[in-house]
């Protein structure tokens, strides 16, 4: 199982990026996609989750109306479309996996199954 997140780098804010999440070794039928975040001295925030089934997508509030979540089944990619960056956006950024029945319970506390390198989103001011 691999999880590849990719498309960072550096925005002014106000910009946009668009990250990718690769995986393989399982279908996005099967396992719901987190995407996570993680700044100097913060605590791990909850951007978004897309289920296998049932419901979604799922957003954490401060990137609520900004961020989008979709995915190609297709390619095994889920993407996240970062609009009106904010210089507090700057984390590195990761993509995991965990199987759910249904929906994304408790998304943002889960310990995720498998998890995948994370990509830097720095947004200068």
């Amino acid at each position: 199982v691999q999880l590849q997140a990719s498309g960072g780098g550096l925005v002014q804010a106000g910009g946009s990026l668009r990250l990718s999440c690769a995986v393989s070794g399982f279908t996005l039928d099967e396992y719901a996609v987190v995407w996570f975040r993680q700044a100097p001295e913060r605590e791990r925030e909850g951007v978004s989750c897309i289920p296998s089934r049932g419901g979604g997508p799922y957003y954490g509030n401060s990137v609520k109306g900004r961020f989008t979540v979709s995915r190609d089944t297709t390619k095994n990619t889920v993407y996240l479309q970062m609009n009106s960056l904010k210089p507090e956006d700057t984390a590195v950024y990761y993509c995991a996996a965990h199987r759910w029945v249904a929906g994304c319970p408790a998304w943002r506390s889960a310990t995720y199954e498998y998890r995948g390198q994370g990509t830097l989103v720095t947004v200068s001011s």
